[in-house]
């Protein structure tokens, strides 16, 4: 497998107005019927979650994307949640060690993946830290604490990002939720879209922060890949108020992954 090179030297400069141009998915196994959930919302579709897997690809590629989707991994039942495994950042690739006792098989393989594109590789192999609960912005990386994030994670990513030059600060994910980015993304440079619960606490002062419209909490899980914004489709009040701001959006079916705790910051890694 070839993959683009990505040798860049790491620092803080390199976070500034970044475009993506590649992006990592994983196909899901058969066994992701089986995946974690906080809730069970009913029994996973396999033909529907393929289908829009392949939409978010699809949506990927639109976004400009040149996309590697690696092979489905049959022990792994939340493997295509690819995220969580690892945190891109310009030049450099952290390993992450997942909360979940389940998953932490899944990030050997993407490190290999990751091998291939960057010369800077780190390792978290104390407590424990998901990229789910990772929020990078031009100007620091923002680390939610949650069930599958620990201050032992935390810290030694802290001392691994120290030490290429990234700014990185600590907050708190609200109790009912299970990663920080399950209720915030960064929509532009400056600009993070959040909920309420989330937004209240005050972790985003200094930022510009549009909240998600009452009742489609959900879709504050989208991402940005350079003048696009990729969401959850099912939430036309969200849609609508980026739209009136200029955003361009693309939509992609969520509800089978969304069963089993995932949405669209999940599917990928974007570097």
């Amino acid at each position: 497998m070839v993959f683009p090179a990505y040798n860049n030297m790491p620092g803080p400069a390199a976070t500034h107005a970044t475009k993506f141009t590649s992006a990592i998915t994983r196909s899901p196994a058969a066994s992701a019927v089986n995946g974690l959930r906080a809730h069970d919302m009913g029994e996973v579709e396999m033909d529907l979650l393929l289908a829009q897997h392949h939409d978010y690809i699809t949506a990927l590629q639109q976004a400009g994307a040149s996309v590697t989707e690696l092979s489905a991994l049959a022990d792994f039942p939340d493997a295509q949640f690819v995220e969580d495994t690892a945190l891109c950042l310009p030049g450099l690739a952290v390993m992450m060690r997942p909360g979940a006792e389940t998953r932490r098989g899944e990030v050997s393989p993407m490190r290999e993946a990751l091998s291939e594109i960057f010369d800077h590789i780190a390792d978290i192999n104390d407590g424990y830290i998901e990229a789910g609960d990772i929020l990078t912005t031009p100007s620091e990386v923002l680390v939610g604490l949650s069930a599958r994030t620990d201050e032992t994670g935390a810290k030694q990513l802290l001392s691994i990002l120290d030490e290429y030059g990234f700014n990185m600060r600590v907050l708190k994910t609200p109790p009912d939720v299970l990663h920080f980015k399950t209720d915030c993304s960064l929509i532009d440079d400056h600009c993070i879209l959040a909920t309420e619960r989330l937004a209240s606490s005050g972790c985003f002062d200094g930022y510009e922060v549009l909240l998600v419209p009452s009742g489609e909490e959900p879709a504050a899980n989208m991402i940005r890949y350079n003048d696009h914004i990729i969401m959850p489709a099912g939430f036309p009040e969200t849609e609508a108020m980026l739209k009136a701001k200029g955003f361009t959006i693309l939509t992609v079916g969520n509800s089978e992954c969304a069963k089993i705790d995932g949405g669209m910051s999940c599917l990928s890694l974007r570097f």
